[in-house]
């Protein structure tokens, strides 16, 4: 049974490969938008992985995040998923980025 308040961290360290550069999404070579919130969907899957039937897995339907700061090369960055509604087979997660202690963005999933 998926209960609320199950949380689950995902990570990575900024690499050229997730910069806004590389993923076409901008500039700079910084955290791409699109790979945080990868990140937190990665938190949201791994959170809930243990608790579903062998064989089944998760699927995002809606993400809504903004990204507060941006994160260099090198920064680790950490995303959390919070299991926060859990209604059938729909789970609402909140979710969080973190470089640190900087918020670097946040949302709902």
């Amino acid at each position: 049974m998926i209960e609320i308040g199950l949380k689950y961290p995902s990570e990575l360290t900024v690499t050229d490969a997730v910069t806004a550069i590389a993923v076409g999404s901008g500039d700079l070579p910084v955290l791409a938008t699109p790979m945080m919130m990868a990140l937190m969907e990665n938190a949201a899957m791994l959170a809930v992985k243990n608790e579903l039937p062998e064989g089944c897995t998760t699927v995002g339907g809606h993400i809504e995040s903004s990204h507060l700061k941006p994160s260099k090369i090198g920064d680790v960055v950490k995303a959390t998923a919070e299991v926060t509604k859990v209604d059938g087979k729909k789970i609402e997660f909140k979710v969080s980025a973190y470089s640190g202690e900087t918020l670097l963005g946040e949302g709902t999933h």
